[in-house]
């Protein structure tokens, strides 16, 4: 009877161990299954951070842009693309690119600046050569209406009125206008009659002023 007992009293231990067991059992949460359905929420990125790559994203592309000003500068300027001895094969800096461009855009304004006169020139020779022209035609034009007129010879004591009366007129102005109390001074004066009064038109209205005057002397 005593070994029954104590049989039947750590059987009641057993049981009730094993129903306390399974009561905690039930309590505990069933990780594994949670695991397998967990899914994890997405982050959310915070304002702050969202400004910070913002920030990150336009000073990336601010940089890139100035790599490619510089890039094609040194693919447009010709004088970066030529090899510079004084610092052998490496990459060209910044300010190095900087001044080779802005010596090229300075060589550029001189021969902007260079072609303009020499338009201006070819203009005035253009202008002179119509006026030319316009004589030429006033003189054809006379021939065939007085094709006898003609015949008749100028002398050379004619011509040579025409050439003094065109001369004396020159000189006059040219007198007036040129100083000789010094070579500088004279040669800078020089150059500004010849613009002042050897203009195209200023020497037409000369000759035919001369020519009407011997005109009038031999008729």
């Amino acid at each position: 009877p005593a070994l029954f007992m104590e049989n039947a009293r750590k059987g009641s231990i057993v049981s009730r161990a094993n129903s306390i067991g399974s009561t905690s059992a039930s309590s505990v949460p069933n990780t594994d299954d949670e695991d397998s359905d967990y899914h994890q929420e997405p982050y959310k990125e915070s304002y702050k951070d969202q400004r910070r790559r913002a920030r990150t994203q336009a000073e990336q592309k601010r940089r890139d842009a100035i790599k490619k000003g510089y890039n094609d500068l040194q693919a447009i300027v010709p004088t970066c693309e030529q090899q510079d001895f004084s610092i052998g094969s490496q990459k060209l800096s910044k300010a190095i690119v900087l001044q080779k461009t802005i010596d090229y855009i300075q060589f550029l304004h001189k021969e902007k600046k260079k072609q303009e006169e020499e338009v201006s020139t070819l203009r005035k020779d253009v202008m002179a050569l119509k006026i030319m022209k316009v004589n030429y035609e006033q003189i054809v034009k006379a021939h065939q209406d007085n094709p006898n007129e003609g015949k008749n010879q100028v002398s050379d004591e004619v011509k040579f009125n025409v050439f003094q009366g065109i001369m004396d007129s020159l000189f006059q102005s040219f007198n007036a206008s040129v100083s000789v109390t010094s070579f500088q001074e004279l040669s800078a004066c020089v150059f500004s009659w010849i613009e002042e009064h050897c203009k195209p038109q200023t020497l037409q209205d000369i000759v035919i002023g001369v020519l009407h005057k011997v005109k009038s002397q031999l008729y």
